[in-house]
């Protein structure tokens, strides 16, 4: 589990494909973030929860399976490309931002950026199916980023988004800060709202059947 409060950057090594697996290697050099870290540990990479197989000189390996380079943005990186990353909360540390799984729910695209002084306020596209889940005043990791949403648009709108408000210490520590007007992210949405959502489908086809 993680709590969406960006520990530091890294910049990709490399993102070798494994067409014949359906999957990918990441090398990632990552610095200080991997102290501690062990071979078989968690790291979010950019909100992808993700486990270290190799570690050495400053660098984690990571393997990437087909479903991930399908639901996020992973294999859409470079060599050179900074990510944000985060290692797993410890038992009984104190949860800064929200839960995050670091299980993606799907990819965004960065629609306006507008700064306003002491923040800035950005909105991103989110596909229909993930606009359901997302509240105003309720809680969404972009990038494995912890924020709290600011407003969302109509249920009526075929096209949905959200916003977001940054303040200068994010704007300068996570990737956000420069990501430009098209650029994609990846999207984690409240782990709770799934679960209502969830529920309330059992309960609708329980009322149905009785």
């Amino acid at each position: 589990m993680f709590t969406g409060i960006i520990e530091g950057r890294g910049t990709v090594v490399r993102l070798q494909a494994q067409p014949e697996t359906d999957s990918a290697v990441l090398v990632l050099k990552a610095g200080d973030v991997l102290d501690g870290l062990d071979l078989g540990g968690s790291i979010a990479i950019n909100g992808v929860c993700l486990t270290a197989v190799a570690l050495g000189d400053g660098n984690v390996e990571v393997d990437v399976m087909g479903e991930t380079l399908l639901r996020t943005t992973t294999g859409e990186l470079h060599a050179g490309d900074t990510v944000n990353l985060e290692r797993c909360v410890v038992a009984g540390g104190r949860l800064d931002g929200h839960v995050v799984q670091g299980h993606v729910d799907g990819v965004g695209s960065l629609l306006e950026r507008e700064s306003l002084g002491a923040w800035d306020r950005l909105r991103f596209a989110v596909p229909r199916e993930l606009g359901q889940y997302i509240a105003e005043k309720g809680s969404i990791a972009i990038d494995g980023v912890s924020l709290t949403v600011t407003a969302v648009s109509p249920a009526s709108e075929p096209e949905q988004w959200f916003e977001v408000g940054l303040i200068p210490v994010t704007l300068a520590n996570t990737g956000l800060g420069g990501k430009p007007v098209g650029g994609t992210v990846n999207l984690e949405v409240d782990v709770l709202a799934k679960y209502a959502k969830r529920l309330l489908e059992f309960s609708a086809h329980k009322g149905a059947s009785s």
